[in-house]
């Protein structure tokens, strides 16, 4: 399997908050890896971090081999890492079709509408969409177009920051299909925070459990989900940090 993302020894935060404590994690070419933990565990930080939203202290994050520690998001978004928050991941005084366009401001026009047409047949439930604003989808919808995005840009690894809160249990469980989708089809490395926890270690390869801002959990989706004490580490009981 080859390594895309090495995070190493990484101590991160805001300012003086120290968020995360000597965090390291292997993230491998085409599998869903799902970082997990109770809330305040600093899993969000972790994105954050690795796309160059926090202070880090100390430590080493190289993207397929290249050192991107202190590289801008700008930067690392040209590389293909696409980082999608919870909130405020579209342009909501844009339209569907000018989000899906912006997303494509390196590539040529050409290249730019053959992504669009690959997006909107992941996603077709956006084509009724095209000339609304963005800011008038649905919750559901929204997370779409949030994708789709990373899609047009020929993304490579894709962080999602829980795409399914605040979803009704379909469009939820549309997001997860196309997650699986977007792995399957696209090849897509993704890396996945998510309220669901269950599900999400259902679609997974592999998962880290963060507690107070340190990985006690490294390995297998499958492991995690069938541990005795699965429901209690979730809940940050019983795990020494």
């Amino acid at each position: 399997m080859e390594e895309v993302l090495k995070v190493e020894n990484v101590n991160a935060g805001y300012g003086k908050l120290h968020i995360l404590f000597d965090v390291n994690a292997k993230i491998y070419d085409n599998q869903i890896t799902t970082i997990v933990g109770p809330n305040g565990s600093g899993k969000s930080t972790f994105l954050k971090t690795i796309f160059g939203l926090s202070t880090i202290y100390s430590g080493k994050i190289t993207y397929y081999g290249k050192e991107v520690t202190n590289t801008p998001p700008h930067e690392k978004t040209k590389l293909g890492i696409a980082y999608l928050p919870q909130t405020d991941n579209v342009f909501v005084n844009l339209s569907v079709e000018e989000n899906l366009r912006i997303a494509g401001y390196t590539l040529s026009n050409e290249e730019t509408n053959e992504r669009i047409k690959i997006a909107l047949k992941v996603f077709p439930e956006l084509k009724k969409h095209l000339k609304r604003k963005a800011g008038h989808l649905s919750g559901g919808e929204r997370q779409f177009l949030a994708i789709a995005t990373a899609l047009v840009r020929k993304s490579k690894l894709l962080m999602l920051d829980e795409p399914t809160a605040q979803l009704s249990p379909k469009f939820a469980e549309t997001i997860f299909s196309k997650i699986i989708e977007l792995k399957k089809e696209f090849g897509l490395t993704i890396l996945l925070v998510e309220q669901n926890i269950k599900r999400a270690l259902e679609i997974s390869d592999r998962a880290y459990m963060l507690i107070g801002g340190k990985v006690v959990y490294e390995g297998s989706s499958e492991d995690l989900l069938s541990h005795e004490k699965f429901e209690k580490y979730c809940l940050g009981i019983g795990v020494e940090v």
